[in-house]
């Protein structure tokens, strides 16, 4: 399968930066708990240094690597979401540990999303939590294959992985309070 192929897990596990399809589109990737790998991002990315990415996540107790304790209906609302399969959804979380604010960026929130395919989230679960912005420049569409994403990073990525020509679309993202209510953040 797509996300079985051991170049992206030595490349991930080395600190490098993969473009790859994730569970919506292709994402330009890498460790979301190495500082100078997710530095190395939005600088590729021309990503304007306030706007935190979306972290992918293998299994919902990896929260616990971001200092995020869950209470208990707040986990039974991300279960709904996550595990319906029905769309993916990105969820804002607060984070307040200044120890993350090079994912936060001040904002003191971080957005995770557990892909519904078990193959991405085995993947996960051996590289760890992985930054995964959209594959483009800032300002410009996503790339919807390798060679368009070639022509926006060309050698500055480690390794890209060809899955083929995606149309996808952005996940949903909601903001879960801690009181437990939902706002809507991108339909």
């Amino acid at each position: 399968m797509l996300w079985d192929n051991k170049n992206i897990l030595e490349v991930l596990k080395k600190n490098g930066v993969v473009v790859m399809l994730t569970d919506t589109l292709y994402g330009i990737v890498g460790r979301a708990q190495n500082v100078s790998t997710v530095e190395r991002i939005y600088a590729i990315r021309k990503r304007n240094p306030e706007k935190p990415c979306i972290i992918l996540i293998g299994d919902i107790s990896e929260l616990e690597k971001f200092s995020i304790f869950l209470l208990k209906e707040q986990k039974e609302i991300l279960e709904q979401y996550w595990l319906s399969g029905s769309e993916p959804v990105s969820i804002v979380l607060d984070c307040s540990n200044e120890r993350f604010s090079y994912l936060h960026r001040g904002t003191k929130t971080l957005a995770f999303r557990l892909p519904a395919q078990t193959e991405l989230q085995n993947l996960l679960k051996q590289t760890g939590p992985l930054i995964a912005p959209s594959a483009n420049p800032e300002g410009l569409p996503p790339a919807e294959n390798i060679s368009e994403a070639k022509k926006y990073f060309g050698d500055e990525v480690d390794l890209y992985i060809d899955g083929g020509e995606i149309k996808g679309k952005p996940s949903k993202v909601i903001k879960l309070h801690k009181d437990g209510t939902v706002e809507i953040l991108r339909p």
